[in-house]
Order: structure tokens, then C-alpha cells, then sequence
């Protein structure tokens, strides 16, 4: 549960951008929420959106990027097209999801009364083919119509801000985090939870997922597409393997089921290359800050047990 004062104190910073929005453009305000693997981004999301649709009388939708992944058959191609890769094992980097889906449908959603036609909202079931996921049926898809006006659009994803770096930074950072690596014997729990682990990867597979960040930002999720930034970030990164071990003993415990905790380890690990190439430019500088303007970058310090610390402008 989400303290009804956090969200106040986000949208006091939004709220009057998004009416400001209005009288210049038909189409949705579109506000950009990452947030840490188990920072309750989606849950934010749907405060947020409630909070926008029921106290303010502002018509509200979320779009995950997790719905915008490629198709089951198209995630295993690329899996396979890319054996030693782990990055790529599932999906969740970029790479992994369809550029050509996501640009569609922001172009529409942006026509905003230019078009009659309603707008057709992607959606991903993580459930199916034994939890590796596919695209639900486009015939399954929600349609919404263009009338109410579609007036904020939230768009929520683990490496929203990310920005990509030179091959030469990215390089520089992987040689000292390989010069960091401790030995391979027994671990402790702290290493383990390791904050650290471009080393456990070949320089070619980060820059993969480098070259395929630079095309999102590019296509549709770079600076320009945003008319205001969210980040739910916090102290210590190594919040985020505390953060998704609470919610998979807490999903054990209610359903009987859910990963191990050696198993959301390796999950989280799985993201930690991300962070640590990334998202050091993101928690010291605005998102938009080439861009120069006035859009609002706000940032949501959490604690280890995901209570907000404080809300701050970037």
C-alpha cells in the first residue's frame, strides 16, 4: 500500500504540466515511470492512475513496456540466435522487445483527435508457453475510444531513463569491474547480493545491449517522448535483491508457490548489468537534461522495506 501522501506530493509537481498540456495539444500527456526490480512501479502506476481518474477528474491509462515484448517465437529465435548471450536467456532487456509494435502504437496514441478510430492497447501474458510468455491475440486487445479524450498516458518499465553509453565507456566500466572481481570460491551472502557483476559478462553482450538501448531511445522511449520522468530509486542498489526476495517469500507463503530465493537471486542478476552501466547518470542528473525546457524529472527515494524516504526534483 502506498502512502496517499506520496502520490499527492508527486502529482503537485505534475498536475499542472498536464493541464498546461492540454491547451496545446490533443494528445495525452505522456509521463515516464522506471523504477528497480521490486520497487512497486507497477503498483505506483496504478496509484497514480486512480488517483488521476477518480480525485482529479483526469482520464488516465498505463502502458507497461512488458507488454510491448516480441511474440513467443520471436524470444526464442532471439535466444537462440544468441547461445552464449545470458543477457538475452529471457526476456526483459532491450532487444527483447518489438521497436516496431511500440512506435505504432505511440504514434497513435499521440494522433489524439486527429483520428476517430479507437486505440488498440497491447497486451503481454507472462503466463503462457510454461511462464516464458506470449503476446495476447490482437482480437484480445482493450480498444479504447478516442472519446473521452485519452488525457494522460503512463508508461512504466524497468529501464525507462536509461541512456546508452560510448562503446568506450561502456568498455571502460566492464575493465573495472573485471579488475573488482573477487575470487570464485565460497561466497557469502553479501557477495552474492553483488552489486557488481559486468565482469560475469563478455564486453560483446553489453554491447549488444547497448546498440539495442540506443535504438529505443531513438524509436520510442528516449527523452523527447516524455512530458514528464518518475524514477522510484533508492540508497543502497543492493535494495533491490531485498525488495523482490520480501515479495516472493510473501507470494510463497499466500500461494504455496514462487521462486526460491537462490532463484531471484539469478533474476536479479539478470538486471544488475543494466544498473550498473546506467543508472548512476540517471539518480545524478534530470533525464531531460539536454533537452533544456521545464518537463519535470522527480525521483522517489525508497528505504529497504520500500517506504518512501522523500520526493525529490531532479
Amino acid at each position: 500500500m502506498i502512502d496517499p501522501s506520496a502520490i499527492d506530493a508527486v502529482l503537485q509537481h505534475i498536475l499542472p504540466a498536464i493541464q498546461s498540456h492540454k491547451t496545446k495539444s490533443s494528445g495525452p500527456f505522456i509521463l515516464g515511470l522506471s523504477g528497480l526490480q521490486g520497487s512497486g512501479k507497477s503498483t505506483w502506476a496504478t496509484a497514480l492512475t486512480e488517483t488521476l481518474n477518480a480525485k482529479h477528474g483526469v482520464n488516465t491509462r498505463t502502458l507497461s513496456l512488458d507488454d510491448l515484448y516480441h511474440d513467443h517465437d520471436q524470444l526464442v529465435a532471439l535466444r537462440e540466435s544468441n547461445p552464449g548471450n545470458g543477457l538475452l536467456r529471457s526476456r526483459g532487456q532491450p532487444g527483447t522487445h518489438d521497436e516496431v509494435l511500440a512506435k505504432r502504437f505511440f504514434d497513435e496514441v499521440t494522433r489524439g483527435s486527429e483520428s476517430s478510430e479507437p486505440i488498440p492497447w497491447p497486451a503481454f501474458d507472462k503466463s503462457l508457453f510454461s511462464g516464458e510468455g506470449g503476446r495476447v491475440p490482437l482480437t484480445e486487445w482493450d480498444s479504447v475510444p478516442r472519446s473521452p479524450p485519452l488525457e494522460v498516458l503512463i508508461f512504466e518499465g524497468w529501464c525507462l531513463g536509461f541512456q546508452p553509453l560510448s562503446p568506450e565507456a561502456v568498455e571502460q566500466k566492464w575493465k573495472r569491474a573485471t579488475e573488482l572481481e573477487t575470487s570464485k570460491g565460497a561466497q557469502s551472502e553479501e557477495n552474492q547480493l553483488s552489486t557488481t557483476t559486468l565482469a560475469s559478462h563478455r564486453l560483446e553482450h553489453l554491447l549488444l545491449i547497448n546498440t539495442n538501448l540506443e535504438r529505443y531511445c531513438e524509436s520510442f522511449m528516449g527523452p523527447w517522448r516524455f512530458d514528464a520522468f518518475l524514477h522510484l530509486s533508492t540508497d543502497q542498489l543492493v535494495n533491490v535483491y531485498h525488495w523482490r526476495l520480501d515479495q516472493e517469500r510473501a507470494l510463497r507463503e499466500k500461494k504455496g508457490a514462487g521462486m526460491t530465493d537462490q532463484e531471484v537471486v539469478r533474476f536479479v542478476q539478470g538486471y544488475m548489468p543494466a544498473y550498473e552501466l546506467y543508472l548512476d547518470k540517471l539518480t545524478q542528473e534530470s533525464f531531460f537534461a539536454q533537452e533544456g525546457g521545464e518537463k519535470a524529472h522527480l525521483r522517489v527515494v525508497l528505504d529497504s522495506k520500500r517506504k518512501v524516504l522523500r520526493v525529490e526534483k531532479a
